[in-house]
């Protein structure tokens, strides 16, 4: 019989328990707020609860193009610009960097679908599913940097640490399956601007946080490191964490703390899905033809991965883009924007595809977009040169959302005639995260959480549904 002559700590640091990365990885971060979290009873709970009110979508697929794409390059035509080129525009806004005169897209836009909606050569495959989307051109943010807008965008505040969209869904819904993470963030080649701030659970419990993937690996055991041990069998696990998770339990009981009951439930995860990852994240199966319609590259490949992800009933699945090479061009946008496009615009023309074939873009919410746009003027170099790119833009740009109640074949807003600001049905990001809310079938002012002696939400004290773009 065993004698206990060392701590419950102890046997971590000298179990060789393969899933331990994992789970300790789901819960970083979150120690020095959670402790102070007033929360529910049920809080920790990821068992899949009903919604407000009947949904229109189920789940969440998020492109995020990290940088800030350029509306007036994409989904936001600014013929005037091309009268105007190479003059000077009148304009009092304030831009993160000095710009010069006009400057007109190098791309051309045309209209698409049934609707008409114009769009441009970047997003030429995109474009043919037109009349499943719905452009929201009237965006608008708060301030012209990418920390503060990457975290107005992704969790409701620019300045506060606050919990992420995917974790603020996964509180109010729960996940479809046990097996695997409810919230996944995939971002190949590294971590994007504000790292795993992105994807955080803040102040809600530890087991709402997104799991970080680096999908540039094409093989499982890299993608998901420490998924397997190379010598403890799963049994021999399974009897190491049952003793583990009894201590922790009777630790627990003479406590209040919800960081140890997300712990607990982050080692129970990490081992469920030594079975249910690999099937998941191994594309191999899929048909050639499926495969060759997301292309042979990484991002057709984490946008494959992520349609099987939905499939299981993973909740919220982010996939940035533009990590290590971002959509912030400031100089060179033509070749820049072009290589980058080229690199998303079929993987989400073949998900589109694909999600309609298969039943699921009716209750799969899609959205498309960064945390602001660029300026419709150049920026100038030190020396007053035009460094043919532009700079952040904050006063207007434009996303697009589609299936999951989505009115396709619709345009929200406008921004003026030269593309700098917001103007028409100007829409905030509060708005946009009411709208998506909505559609999950949650009420954006009822889904609540007790913290610091007041109720929050991921919209704080604002935010309208966007009813004209729902189906």
């Amino acid at each position: 019989m065993m004698k206990n002559t060392f701590h419950r700590r102890d046997l971590l640091a000298r179990s060789a328990l393969g899933v331990g990365a994992i789970a300790l990885a789901g819960v970083q971060g979150d120690n020095d707020r959670l402790a102070a979290a007033e929360t529910n009873q049920s809080a920790n709970s990821l068992t899949a609860r009903e919604p407000h009110f009947p949904a229109t979508a189920k789940r969440v697929i998020h492109f995020f193009l990290n940088g800030g794409p350029s509306h007036v390059d994409t989904f936001d035509p600014k013929p005037l610009l091309a009268k105007y080129a190479g003059k000077p525009l009148a304009n009092t806004l304030t831009t993160e960097r000095k710009t010069g005169a006009a400057f007109p897209s190098p791309f051309t836009f045309r209209r698409y679908g049934e609707s008409g909606i114009e769009v441009s050569d970047l997003f030429k495959r995109t474009a043919e599913h037109i009349d499943d989307i719905a452009v929201i051109r009237s965006m608008h943010a708060q301030v012209p940097n990418h920390e503060p807008s990457l975290m107005l965008m992704n969790c409701g505040d620019s300045v506060q640490t606050r919990p992420s969209m995917g974790s603020w869904l996964l509180y109010g819904l729960g996940t479809e399956n046990q097996n695997l993470p409810g919230f996944v963030a995939m971002c190949p080649g590294g971590l994007p601007i504000k790292d795993n701030e992105n994807w955080q659970s803040g102040f809600l419990p530890g087991a709402y946080q997104g799991t970080y993937i680096d999908s540039q690996h094409k093989e499982f055991r890299r993608m998901i490191e420490n998924i397997e041990h190379p010598q403890v069998s799963t049994r021999d696990q399974r009897r190491q964490l049952d003793l583990l998770q009894s201590w922790n339990r009777r630790h627990q009981q003479s406590r209040s703390d919800d960081r140890l009951d997300a712990r607990i439930q982050s080692y129970e995860l990490a081992f469920r899905m030594q079975h249910d990852a690999q099937a998941a994240f191994d594309v191999s199966d899929e048909p050639r033809h499926v495969q060759e319609l997301y292309g042979s590259g990484v991002h057709g490949r984490q946008t494959l991965i992520a349609r099987r992800l939905l499939e299981r009933g993973v909740r919220y699945v982010q996939l940035w883009h533009g990590a290590g090479q971002p959509w912030d061009n400031h100089e060179n946008i033509k070749d820049n924007h072009q290589k980058l496009a080229d690199q998303l615009d079929q993987p989400i023309a073949a998900l589109l595809t694909d999600l309609k074939q298969r039943g699921m873009l009716e209750d799969t919410l899609v959205l498309w977009g960064g945390e602001f746009g660029r300026t419709p003027t150049v920026e100038l170099g030190a020396g007053g040169d035009p460094k043919q790119g532009r700079d952040h833009n904050h006063w207007g740009f434009s996303v697009w959302m589609a299936g999951g109640g989505i009115k396709g074949g619709t345009v929200h807003g406008s921004t003026d005639e030269f593309g700098f600001q917001a103007v028409e049905n100007r829409t905030s990001v509060h708005d946009l995260h009411a709208t998506m809310l909505h559609c999950l079938g949650l009420d954006h002012t009822r889904l609540t959480y007790r913290y610091g002696g007041r109720d929050f939400r991921l919209t704080d004290v604002h935010g309208n549904v966007i009813h004209n773009i729902l189906s």
